[in-house]
């Protein structure tokens, strides 16, 4: 995308094409106007338009071009942070309405799924928590007995039946989540924005947002290829790919960037595509440095990490991915890579998402953590029912809350990008 192989990778190779938009060169009047254009901002414009309302989204490269494009594509439920954490944080009320409705997120995006027919490899048959050692055991075994007690369908599995689903050795359980999934999470967003077209909502790629005033009830949004766009509601959809130089550049500030890879091998020979993840799960384990791993529709092994593939860190996490795969399976250690990418997750100071009004009428939620493909389609759509009129913002699964910078904020992204280096530059050579 953008002519940079780094970028979405598989995702890009093998992705359904993209419906067909324009930038926008005149002035337009809508209902709503979306910033972003990935799973927020499509899902938004799926349900406005579905609810009645007009609604243009301004993308300033193409469909899924941040994190939507660029992801594991594992659809969870939650968040990172355990639901004994969420409710401290949020209190009661908030955290329950957000437990409730992010356990299930999952089935929101497969119902979306099929009721629009997005081809994007929908597998519906749970994720895998993998467990690093014994920490990582009582780990996953707190976390199934937390959700446990909020009825979801979580169980830990011993070491035997771990090896059954992923075909590994290397974990001695997991925790088996039935709610959760995997997409091809390109095609995915790609496909949401395609039935928000069908749905009537306008989308307009290669259209960055460059000023925005208000004159009496309405918004005047002024675009980088000519266009304006009158709307009564701005949706702010662009989480951590916010620019730090554009507007609303507090969204950007109190999220640390958090970089993370992915390597696809060639599709499997067929005795290794049987033996490992049988069920299609997607995985990833407990370690602080994580990895994570899933087969895509042809058999590749899509298999990642913390880290960002620029200068030293391209060779060292591509060493380290080549010795972490034979480790974990060894029947792969001789098959090549076909594929390289990476991405930016937006990690807040608590784990959890915020919800913004940024200015009259201006709404967003940001700070998915790493968990943005079914939080992003359902807070779009909880964003679209509070435009609508079908909810009030104390109906919303999370409180108002100010934009608060985080402190140190570059210096901690550097750092977790030169700790992933070094982590990976020793790891996996035993």
């Amino acid at each position: 995308m953008n002519g940079d192989r780094l970028s979405h990778g598989l995702w890009e190779a093998s992705a359904p094409l993209a419906p067909k938009t324009q930038p926008l060169t005149q002035r337009i009047t809508v209902d709503v106007a979306i910033i972003g254009g990935g799973y927020t901002g499509s899902s938004a414009a799926l349900h406005l338009a579905e609810g009645g309302a007009s609604a243009a989204v301004l993308e300033a490269f193409d469909i899924g071009f941040g994190a939507s494009g660029r992801n594991v594509g594992l659809v969870n439920a939650g968040m990172w942070v355990m639901p004994s954490v969420l409710l401290g944080e949020l209190g009661k009320s908030h955290g329950q309405r957000l437990l409730g409705i992010l356990g299930n997120g999952p089935s929101i995006v497969f119902d979306l799924i099929a009721r629009h027919g997005i081809e994007c490899e929908a597998v519906h048959n749970g994720t895998l928590h993998c467990a690093a050692g014994k920490r990582g055991v009582a780990e996953i075994a707190e976390r199934a007995r937390q959700w446990l007690e909020l009825g979801a369908p979580v169980e830990v599995l011993d070491a035997q039946r771990t090896l059954e689903l992923t075909g590994t050795r290397a974990y001695p359980a997991s925790l088996l989540d039935r709610r959760a999934g995997t997409v091809q999470p390109l095609a995915y967003v790609r496909g949401l924005a395609d039935a928000a077209l069908r749905a009537g909502a306008r989308i307009h790629t290669q259209t960055r947002v460059t000023a925005a005033e208000r004159v009496g009830s309405q918004w005047q949004l002024v675009t980088s290829s000519g266009g304006m766009v009158s709307a009564r509601w701005v949706i702010v959809a662009t989480d951590a790919y916010t620019g730090s130089d554009g507007l609303w550049p507090g969204i950007q500030a109190e999220q640390v960037r958090l970089p993370y890879f992915n390597f696809a091998t060639a599709p499997l020979p067929r005795a290794s595509a049987e033996s490992i993840l049988p069920e299609r799960q997607g995985a990833w384990d407990t370690r602080q440095v994580l990895s994570s791993f899933r087969l895509d529709a042809a058999g590749r092994l899509v298999f990642g990490s913390v880290g960002a593939l620029r200068g030293m860190g391209r060779e060292i996490h591509h060493d380290w991915a080549r010795r972490a795969l034979a480790r974990i399976f060894p029947q792969l250690k001789d098959v090549p890579f076909e594929h390289e990418w990476y991405g930016t997750i937006g990690m807040t100071s608590n784990a959890l998402p915020r919800f913004h009004e940024l200015d009259h009428n201006v709404v967003s939620f940001n700070g998915f953590n790493g968990r943005g493909i079914a939080p992003g389609t359902v807070f779009g759509r909880e964003l679209a029912k509070l435009v609508l009129g079908a909810v009030r913002r104390d109906d919303l699964p999370l409180p108002v809350t100010q934009v608060a910078p985080t402190l140190w904020r570059n210096a901690k992204a550097l750092g977790y990008e030169a700790g992933a280096r070094a982590f990976h530059l020793v790891d996996a050579r035993i």
